[in-house]
């Protein structure tokens, strides 16, 4: 069996991912960047070790001793680490310093080209799991009237555009005013933050930035996503066909359709 790597953050898709990996006949080490419970990760890899994002010299050293030479990132990594007080080690320090501004697009590609300085190539995270790329159409059994479906569309557009800027993938709209806009906070906070400002009804639009580079944060709906939907009395949810990961899509439109929220798939020249 061949080896190879997992940059694992946060969430379900890492051990998706590292199943769907051993199911197409590699080993599977993972290197994981948030100290959460992991007995899932050590019940499905043949080797999981905590390490430090910020340590990187530290990182490509131990991924180099294990002989890996592929490399996948999945998972989420919160960007407010970088100005939480962790201690940076010298080459990272290095790698963030030689960047004009620190956009997420920028920081990634930065840390991909000091890994492949070494020997290490990262490859696209849909590699083994595109069946979780949604088609385009409605994937809950509701249909929006004119009021939600414009807002989706609006969102759509919003979304696409923020996205270009490289500012997020996430906006929340209702009645085509924007209420909130994803940065640096991420996706949940943005989503409860429109809810205190917006109440219900609102739109929850989050889609592929327009230069989304597919070794690194392809926007994904979750659990925790239709949580926060339900929490701020959302209508609805649209994000991009087969651009978007969705988690244990069945349960997922049942809790949905389960609260009225709508769901819909948008491709991107209907946006």
């Amino acid at each position: 069996m061949s080896r190879i790597g997992l940059l694992a953050g946060k969430g379900r898709l890492p051990f998706i991912w590292a199943k769907a990996a051993q199911q197409n006949g590699h080993e599977v080490y993972i290197y994981r960047l948030i100290k959460e419970e992991k007995r899932e990760l050590e019940g499905i890899a043949d080797q999981v070790r905590d390490i430090n994002v910020a340590a990187l010299d530290e990182l490509i050293n131990t991924i180099k001793a294990d002989g890996i030479k592929e490399l996948v990132m999945i998972g989420k990594v919160e960007k407010t680490l970088l100005f939480q007080g962790v201690q940076l080690d010298q080459r990272m320090e290095r790698l963030l310093a030689g960047l004009d501004v620190l956009q997420d697009d920028n920081i990634m590609l930065a840390f991909v080209a000091e890994l492949a300085s070494e020997g290490i190539k990262v490859i696209d995270q849909a590699t083994y799991i595109r069946e979780l790329f949604p088609e385009a159409g409605l994937l809950t059994s509701g249909k929006p009237d004119e009021q939600l479906l414009s807002d989706m569309k609006y969102g759509f557009q919003i979304a696409r555009e923020i996205g270009r800027l490289d500012i997020g993938q996430t906006v929340v709209v209702k009645n085509k005013a924007v209420l909130a806009v994803e940065a640096i906070e991420g996706t949940d906070l943005a989503i409860k933050r429109a809810g205190q400002l917006g109440g219900p009804g609102a739109v929850v639009a989050k889609v592929s930035k327009p230069q989304q580079d597919w070794r690194f944060d392809i926007p994904t709906i979750g659990e925790t996503t239709i949580r926060n939907l339900i929490e701020i009395n959302a209508r609805g949810l649209v994000i991009e066909a087969g651009k978007t990961f969705i988690i244990e899509q069945e349960s997922l439109i049942k809790e949905a359709e389960r609260h009225g929220i709508i769901i819909m798939a948008m491709e991107t020249a209907s946006g």
